[in-house]
Formats: structure tokens, sequence, C-alpha cells
């Protein structure tokens, strides 16, 4: 159900999870910056960001001395794969890890958390940096979380709990036909299908809004019902717009919380057409841009170019 402006007023526009693009900056960024890279120490003071250890000595202890080898990315999570080196210690309870799968270090930024790459330990810390990894060259690479929601963890390269995310939204195997057999088999809407990680991971609240308006659909319409042109198109939007959001490095909110590895704001903000824009006129048609309450979040589009 939507709720009409007029009827009750709008909550805020609330923090948000990074989303695809901003978590494939910030791998691209450590991809070039600390592959092969070994670590010599690692910090921990945020008990929380490593929760699913025992202990930070655990933690500190599965990844001194590891090379930093692979990076790769599942919806919103980053993963790094781990090289020789260390102390053997039994993988956390995210993961039943068979005997010799590949080690890696998983982050999930979550709401607010960021990575941050220093030049060295010299510099001060940022407020809220709960996890500090050092490198043999004296780099730092630090997680910073002021809600405490992100978390690092140290399992199997191949994790069960990713194993429930769908397909990732830019995974050259989502094909149109892909995509239309995974619509054609859902009585969702829309909107809640695009923002379910079980069926297309990586896609959330800003970019869900921006692919729906350049498919020119509206939230509530039923994926199963779609005709194979608007599935087309719907899947020419996904492609266009995260890919276009990569390649401008993201978006920075208001609200800041997310940066790149060099702490810089991205700027595909600029280019919104409908998230954030409420009253606003629609850069398609020029009517005013809606804002409504879809599954308990800020939904923003055009009554009179989405159909």
């Amino acid at each position: 159900m939507v709720t009409s402006p007029a009827a009750a007023r709008p909550p805020p526009v609330p923090p948000r999870v990074p989303e695809l693009p901003e978590v494939e900056t910030v791998r691209r960024d450590l991809e070039r910056s600390l592959r092969g890279a070994r670590v010599a120490s690692v910090d921990v003071t945020g008990l929380r960001s490593t929760r699913r250890h025992a202990d930070r000595a655990e933690f500190s202890a599965l990844l001194r001395g590891r090379t930093f080898d692979a990076f790769t990315r599942r919806g919103k999570y980053l993963i790094v794969e781990l090289g020789p080196g260390g102390t053997v210690v039994p993988v956390p309870r995210a993961s039943a890890a068979p005997a010799g799968a590949p080690e890696a270090l998983v982050v999930h930024l979550r709401m607010s958390g960021q990575l941050l790459l220093a030049p060295s330990a010299a510099g001060p810390l940022a407020r809220h940096s709960h996890v500090v990894v050092t490198f043999e060259d004296g780099r730092q690479l630090r997680f910073v979380d002021p809600r405490t929601f992100g978390e690092l963890f140290v399992t199997s390269a191949d994790l069960p709990e990713l194993a429930g995310l769908g397909i990732d939204a830019l995974d050259p195997g989502l094909t149109p036909g892909v995509l239309a057999d995974l619509l054609a088999r859902r009585r969702a809407r829309l909107k809640p299908l695009l923002l379910d990680q079980r069926v297309i991971a990586g896609i959330g609240n800003i970019y869900s809004d921006e692919i729906l308006w350049a498919a020119r659909l509206r939230w509530y319409r039923r994926a199963d019902v779609l005709r194979p042109i608007e599935v087309r198109r719907l899947h020419a939007c996904v492609v266009g717009v995260l890919g276009d959001a990569v390649e401008a490095r993201g978006s920075s909110l208001s609200d800041a919380q997310y940066v790149d590895l060099a702490g810089r704001s991205g700027t595909y903000q600029e280019r919104h057409a409908v998230y954030g824009r409420a009253g606003q006129p629609c850069p398609r048609c020029g009517r005013a841009i809606e804002r409504a309450t879809v599954a308990q979040r800020s939904h923003f589009w055009c009554r009179g170019c989405q159909r």
C-alpha cells in the first residue's frame, strides 16, 4: 500500500546500506592498492566488528602474516582471498568449511561501515575505528563503523551464507532470459523483489528506485505479469544504472556514510533522477516526483511516466 504524502507525513530518508556500486568501487580500490600486501599486525578495539570470532586474538591470528591475494564481491559482500601464512585457527560458525577450502576475509559494511587506507600508522585514527590492519610496508587498512552493524570475519571462501544469495546484479549470467525466468516464477511486486537479495544480489533502496524510473515501471507491478518488452527494458536498466553508478564511484548522500578507500565521495548522486527528489520535477516528463512508503522504506517515483 502506498501512503500519500498528503495523508501522512513521510518519514525521513533513513541511512542506507552501501549497495553494489559502492561496494564494487571499494573492491576495485582494494585490488589496485593491496594485492600482494602482507599483514604485519591487527588491532581490534570494537568487538562487535569481529563478533563471529571467539575473541580479538583469534581474528588477529587468522590474518597475521597472510597476504591479500584476490578481491571479489557477491552482492554487498567484499571477499578478500588470503594467501598462506598466519596461525591455523578453526573457522567461525559462519561456515562449515570443507578441509582445504581457501580462506578469505569477508567484509560486510552494512549501515555505516567504511574501509579507509592510510599511507602509514602516523596519521590520527578517525572516531569509531574498530579494526586496524597494518601491513609490512607500514600502510593501514582501517574499518570505521559508527553504528557497529558492519563486520569482518575470516572463514572459508565457499561461504554458506553467500550461497543463499541470488545471482549478482552485474553477473554476465543475468541475461534477459534469466531475468524473465526469475520474474515469471514470482508474484512479488517489483520494488520488494529488486530488494530481495535471495533473488538478485546487490540492489538496495537507491538503485531500485533509479532502475524502476529508468525502466518506466511502477513499484507495485507484479513481476510475473510483465510483458517481454518490459522485462528486456528492466534488464537493460539494471545493467545500465548500476554500471553507470560504478563508473561514477557510487552515490554519497548527505549522511556522508559512504566514501571510497581514500575517503572521497562518489558522484552518482548528482545523476539521481528520483531518489531523494520528492517535489522536484521529473527529468523526463516534468511532473513532481512523489514519495511513498513501501515495505517501511522511502520510495521515490514519477506518477506521470512510470506505468
